[in-house]
């Protein structure tokens, strides 16, 4: 996104030279490609100009490289390289990412832009808790696409969608003609980006609500019923299972360590989890699972009992204090696409036809 002219893309033990090779390289591409317009020229405050000698903050990165994300996928759709049915599900996983990933409680998709300088390249000896309060902005951004695109169409009957909305950017924004060579002349804001949502639509209430929930705010799209129009159905893999949460666990210590062997902030215990409910921190040592030996063994066998069912626990703290927990298991939020196949009605091809069907001729 520093980088105004030109792109350099390695990919190691890929040659161009092979079809398969090709084949392989064809996400990291397509992504760059669609960078010629969006960064490369519709180019968000913060940016513009860049700084090489300090970090530079920015609203946008959800927009800059999450819509990017969003289109490197979807034009390769387009262009035939991907069969719809797969494109719409690998699609979906953007926004399964976002629904189940515990940094949204933290940080709003904007927020997640700003956090950008110190998520990329940033380093630091001090534990951090990055882990479970930040969701990439690559991945939220390309939900965020995702949504839009979806509820334009759906708002507008077809008249509308996100190619028209980036449309419009690069005719305010992107366009040549900045105060010198290799300069934007008008840098787009998080306002702007608002301000021309609303003038597309002439609908300045989808917009508001569009923007303080899912921009600003930490809602998320019904992805559900969206991705019903196109003919796909997200569902829970297994909502009848027990789950304990994403926890790092590890044996050692006679028992188990929760967050790894180190216990430092890279293995946090996300938010809003069966572990994290019960109390469990990065550090501590579990050493019975209802009064039986800890292991990763009997840890996975959890998942066996029912959503609503307790768990007792004899956690050793960091500082060497002994404590009873007890957890209570919820319902496995892991989400699946399936495509509807044969089942599909002709609103719902017509619809995933102009979403996803080629514009090769």
């Amino acid at each position: 996104m520093e980088h105004r002219n030109s792109t350099f893309i390695t990919e190691s033990g890929v040659s161009l030279k092979s079809p398969q090779g090709r084949q392989s390289a064809l996400d990291a591409i397509s992504h760059e490609f669609f960078h010629n317009w969006n960064v490369e020229r519709i180019r968000p405050v913060g940016l513009e100009p860049f700084n090489f000698t300090r970090e530079n903050v920015t609203c946008c990165l959800w927009l800059a490289e999450g819509f990017t994300q969003y289109y490197g996928d979807l034009l390769l759709a387009r262009a035939r390289y991907t069969p719809a049915a797969q494109a719409g599900a690998a699609l979906a996983r953007y926004a399964s990412a976002v629904v189940t990933g515990s940094g949204r409680a933290v940080r709003s998709v904007v927020q997640m832009s700003e956090y950008a300088p110190f998520a990329d390249a940033a380093t630091s000896i001090d534990p951090t808790d990055r882990s479970r309060t930040f969701i990439s902005y690559y991945t939220y951004g390309a939900a965020i696409a995702l949504g839009l695109d979806l509820s334009l169409r759906e708002m507008s009957n077809g008249k509308l969608s996100l190619d028209d909305f980036m449309r419009r950017l690069w005719t305010e924004y992107g366009k040549p003609g900045g105060p010198a060579p290799g300069l934007v002349g008008k840098p787009y804001s998080l306002t702007d980006l608002h301000t021309d949502l609303a003038q597309l639509t002439g609908n300045r209430q989808f917009a508001d609500d569009f923007f303080s929930k899912y921009i600003s705010g930490r809602e998320v799209p019904d992805y559900a019923h969206l991705l019903s129009l196109a003919g796909y159905v997200m569902r829970p893999v297994a909502a009848s299972r027990a789950w304990t949460g994403m926890a790092s666990m590890q044996d050692a210590n006679g028992g188990l360590i929760v967050g790894g062997a180190s216990g430092r902030g890279g293995a946090l215990v996300p938010f809003g989890t069966p572990a994290y409910d019960a109390g469990l921190d990065a550090g501590d040592v579990i050493l019975s699972i209802d009064n039986g030996p800890a292991t990763t063994a009997a840890w996975n066998a959890l998942a066996q009992k029912k959503p609503g069912d307790s768990v007792k626990l004899s956690v050793r703290r960091r500082d060497g204090a002994t404590v009873s927990l007890t957890m209570t298991l919820k319902p496995d939020p892991s989400v699946q696409i399936m495509d509807s196949g044969d089942a599909m009605t002709a609103a719902q091809k017509a619809f995933r036809g102009a979403w996803l069907g080629t514009r090769v001729n």
